[in-house]
């Protein structure tokens, strides 16, 4: 499993977050494996990827054992679809065994399934609406909010 610092890290998905994701793993040295049904996602990965490409639905387990599964240190799942994240990530955590498991989750509300089921998850919402609640809580501290300019 763990060699070092170096990971082998599963990403399903391979959109924006999937393929940035990839490609910075990939520059870091880890061995990443990306899944997506669509061979034109992996047209964002880019040159410098050293890592392999497994076309397929990964929640299917034969596409899962294809791209080594049994063998991650780390599953990352980024697909747009909630329940496709949590079914994968379940499948890597409950039948691949797979030690650390983190899914996007768009739906706050279902973050507390996932964390029930031990999986990390990273909600673009609720970091998205903190962020601007803390720039806010910022500029109200400024001297600048009873000036307009």
């Amino acid at each position: 499993m763990v060699s070092g610092d170096k990971l082998f890290i599963i990403i399903v998905g391979c959109g924006r977050l999937g393929s940035y994701l990839a490609n910075s793993l990939s520059r870091a040295g880890h061995s990443v494996v990306s899944i997506d049904v669509n061979e034109s996602a992996f047209d964002s990965l880019s040159a410098e990827y050293s890592g392999f490409r497994v076309i397929g639905d990964a929640t299917e387990i034969a596409v899962l054992k294809q791209a080594k599964t049994d063998k991650a240190d780390m599953v990352i799942v980024t697909t747009q679809n909630d329940n496709v994240n949590l079914m994968v990530s379940q499948i890597a955590k409950r039948i691949f065994h797979i030690p650390k498991v983190m899914a996007r989750v768009f739906e706050p509300k279902q973050e507390e399934i996932y964390h029930i089921l031990d999986i990390e998850t990273v909600c673009p919402t609720f970091v998205a609406s903190e962020l601007f609640l803390e720039l806010i809580a910022e500029f109200l501290a400024s001297d600048r909010k009873g000036s307009k300019q």
